[in-house]
């Protein structure tokens, strides 16, 4: 089974979640000149940002919770939600990198 040079710079980018991050996309992005695979590197690229957007949010659960952590009374209730969220969007993404990348190779 011969699988193209193409077909594997494309799911290598989205497998670069585990591996390099958001810097092989963008490295394959403006190296290559083939438009399918730039697509795929920008989508790529894309959903490797999405989970550094949701920091933001861990930082306003803190702010929310800061008198809760001053006192140490009660429990920091938007500071657990936020973790959580930022939790689910980061397996939602490794999970949809990984759908994606396998797309690719079929």
């Amino acid at each position: 089974m011969k699988v193209e040079t193409n077909k594997i710079l494309s799911a290598l980018c989205y497998f670069s979640i585990f591996f390099a991050g958001f810097i092989f996309p963008i490295i394959v992005y403006f190296v290559t000149d083939n438009p399918h695979v730039k697509k795929d590197a920008k989508s790529a690229l894309i959903s490797h940002i999405i989970p550094i957007i949701a920091i933001p949010l861990l930082f306003a659960g803190l702010f929310l919770d800061i008198g809760i952590f001053a006192t140490g009374s009660g429990i920091p209730v938007f500071f657990l939600l936020m973790i959580g969220l930022f939790i689910i969007v980061n397996i939602v993404i490794v999970i949809w990198n990984v759908y994606k990348g396998i797309k690719v190779l079929l």
